[in-house]
C-alpha cells in the first residue's frame, strides 16, 4: 500500500467536492438549516390552545370558570358565541382546537349546591394535541370545582361540584395514526412526484438523450407536457393505493367526498411537479437532484407544514414562513376531508391558495426549463 496513491486519491475526491459549487450548499448549509428548523419547530408541547366558548348561562360562576381557563396560560379565548352551530364551524375550519359549552342552568345549580355539567369538545383530528388539551381542561375544571365547594361549605369539602363531559370529534378514540396516516399520504405524494420528475429529467441530461430529443420536431412545450403527464398519473395512482391501505388496512374511513379529494390533489400536484421541474434545472446529476430536493426543499417543508409538529407552537417567524409552504394547505385539505368530512364550502380558502401557489410555481419552473432548453 503506497501512501502517496491514497493521498492523490483523497486530493482528487476533495477537489471534486470543492469544484462542485452546487453541492457545497447542500453539504454545509443544509444541515445547519435542518437543525435550525427542527430545533424551533420540533415541539410537541401544547400551548395557547385556541378555545371557542358557547356560554348559555352568562352568570358570575360561568365567568369565573372562563377566567380559570384563561389564567391557566394554556388556553386563549378567540371567539364567544350564543349558537351551538358556530362551535362545529369553528372546529371544522381549524379556527379553534377546543370548545367549551356552558349550559343555561350552570350558575343556579352551583348556588343550589347541585352537580353542574359542562361540555368540552375537542378537535380529535390532531390526536396528540387533543389528548393533552383534555388533560389540561380536566385539571382546570377539577380545580375550579374544588374551589367552589370549599367556598360554599366553609372549608369543608363535600360531594357535588362540576362534571365535565369531554368529547373528541372526528377521532373519538384519539388514535394518533388517524392523524398521521392522512399526513403520510401527503408526504408520499410530495416525495414521489417531486423526486421522480427531477431525477427523470436529469437522467435524460446525463445520458445525452435530452439533446437528441431537442433536435427532433418536438417543441419544448410538448416535451414538458410529455414529461409531466406520466408523473401526474403516477401521483393519482399512489393516492389510490394509499387510500386503499388506509381504509382496509388501518380501518380509517373517508368521511368526505373522494372526488373533491382527487380534484384538490390535482392542485397540489401542480406544486410538486413544479418543484421537481425546478430542481432539474439547477442539477447536473441524479444524485445532486435528489439531495437538493430532499435536503434543500422537502425536509424543511415537512418540518414547517404541520405534518408532525403543530404550527401554532412554532416561533412567529417560522409560522410566517409556513404560509408559503404548499404542503401546509394540502395537509389541512386531506385531514379535513378524510377525518372531518367537510366540503369545499369550508376548504375553499386552502384550495384557492393551493391553486394559485401551484400554478405560479409550475409556470415559473416551466419558463426556467424552457430557457435551459433554448
Amino acid at each position: 500500500m503506497k501512501l502517496h496513491r491514497i493521498v492523490a486519491l483523497l486530493r482528487k475526491e476533495f477537489g471534486q467536492v470543492v469544484k462542485d459549487k452546487k453541492m457545497l450548499p447542500i453539504i454545509f448549509v443544509a444541515p445547519v438549516l435542518q437543525l435550525t428548523f427542527l430545533g424551533f419547530a420540533a415541539s410537541l408541547d401544547v400551548k395557547d390552545i385556541v378555545l371557542v366558548v358557547c356560554d348559555f348561562d352568562k352568570s358570575v360562576q360561568s365567568r369565573q370558570l372562563l377566567e380559570h381557563f384563561t389564567n391557566s396560560g394554556y388556553f386563549t379565548i378567540e371567539e364567544s358565541t350564543n349558537r351551538y352551530g358556530d362551535v362545529q364551524q369553528s372546529l371544522d375550519n381549524y379556527k379553534a382546537s377546543a370548545a367549551l359549552v356552558i349550559p343555561l342552568d350552570f350558575g343556579k345549580r352551583l348556588l343550589r349546591k347541585e352537580p353542574a355539567k359542562i361540555q368540552m369538545l375537542l378537535d380529535g383530528s390532531a390526536g396528540n394535541t387533543a389528548a393533552i388539551t383534555m388533560s389540561y381542561a380536566s385539571q382546570i375544571v377539577m380545580g375550579f370545582s374544588s374551589q367552589v365547594l370549599i367556598e360554599q361549605m366553609g372549608g369543608v369539602k363535600v360531594k357535588g361540584g362540576i362534571t365535565a363531559e369531554v368529547r373528541a370529534w372526528f377521532n373519538a378514540a384519539l388514535k394518533h395514526r388517524n392523524f398521521m396516516v392522512p399526513g403520510v399520504l401527503v408526504l408520499i405524494l410530495l416525495l414521489t412526484t417531486t423526486n421522480l420528475t427531477a431525477m427523470a429529467i436529469v437522467k435524460e441530461k446525463e445520458i445525452g438523450t435530452l439533446e437528441q430529443i431537442m433536435v427532433t420536431p418536438i417543441r419544448p412545450f410538448e416535451l414538458i407536457l410529455g414529461k409531466l403527464v406520466p408523473f401526474t398519473l403516477i401521483g393519482f395512482v399512489d393516492v389510490c393505493l394509499v387510500l386503499l391501505v388506509m381504509v382496509f388496512g388501518f380501518g380509517i374511513p373517508i368521511k368526505g367526498s373522494i372526488l373533491l379529494l382527487f380534484v384538490l390533489t390535482g392542485f397540489f400536484l401542480l406544486t410538486s411537479l413544479g418543484i421537481g421541474l425546478f430542481v432539474s434545472t439547477i442539477s447536473r446529476t441524479q444524485q445532486q437532484a435528489m439531495m437538493t430536493a430532499m435536503f434543500g426543499l422537502l425536509m424543511p417543508m415537512m418540518y414547517l407544514s404541520g405534518f408532525v409538529f403543530p404550527i401554532d407552537n412554532m416561533p412567529p417567524l417560522l409560522q410566517f414562513v409556513s404560509l408559503g409552504i404548499p404542503m401546509r394547505y394540502y395537509l389541512v385539505i386531506a385531514r379535513s376531508i378524510i377525518l372531518k368530512g367537510v366540503g369545499l364550502e369550508t376548504l375553499w380558502p386552502e384550495a384557492l391558495v393551493l391553486l394559485i401557489m401551484g400554478s405560479l410555481i409550475l409556470f415559473a419552473s416551466v419558463k426556467r426549463f424552457r430557457k435551459k432548453l433554448d
